[in-house]
């Protein structure tokens, strides 16, 4: 069997888009963006939110640079790898339900990543729901229409629609940010998937 040789930029592209991603969170603490989101947020949704993000990114790195062991055990197969021991294996009759069978195991690495792109969604929703639920409770308490307790009133009433904008800003930058990262590893996975089936 002859597999060709295809340079390998996996490792190049995670790297790559961190340093973006880190470039863009330094700019955003330099112009203070991140603290008005962190002080805003009485609920301190976003907080939980820019952690979960952080931790998923630190595990997609992790997967990144698994995958890119994988895809180069195509030109030097080893037997520590997935591919490099289908590569190794000389039984063609089973080939091809190996290869389906490496492709599932490598793309079970992402769905943590998925479900935390759907958690980061949901949080960022909640935060929505909480905030608006923090500026619709002081309307209860109006008694009589006072200008100084309708000014205190729009005060709280704005810190908790600043709860609910802020949540949900970080909860889709995030989630979205963060399937594009997983989305760069299947499309590598994909490639490389396809490039063993066409040798065959």
């Amino acid at each position: 069997m002859l597999i060709s040789k295809r340079p390998n930029y996996l490792i190049l592209k995670a790297s790559l888009l961190l340093t973006l991603i880190l470039f863009s969170f330094y700019l955003l603490f330099q112009l203070e963006l991140i603290n008005l989101i962190v002080e805003s947020d009485r609920s301190k949704i976003s907080m939980i939110i820019l952690a979960i993000y952080v931790l998923a990114t630190v595990h997609w790195f992790y997967v990144a640079l698994s995958l890119d062991r994988e895809i180069s055990s195509i030109i030097e197969p080893k037997e520590n790898t997935l591919i490099g021991r289908f590569l190794l294996n000389t039984d063609k009759n089973l080939e091809k339900n190996n290869l389906l069978l490496i492709e599932d195991e490598l793309s079970n690495k992402h769905s943590v990543g998925y479900l935390a792109v759907d958690v980061l969604l949901k949080l960022g929703l909640t935060g929505t729901v909480i905030g608006f639920i923090l500026m619709l409770l002081p309307i209860g308490e109006i008694k009589d229409f006072d200008p100084e307790i309708l000014q205190k009133l729009l005060s709280t009433m704005s810190g908790g629609m600043a709860v609910a904008l802020y949540t949900t800003l970080t909860g889709l930058v995030t989630s979205m940010i963060l399937k594009f990262q997983y989305f760069v590893l299947d499309s590598s996975l994909s490639q490389t998937i396809n490039h063993l089936n066409s040798e065959y």
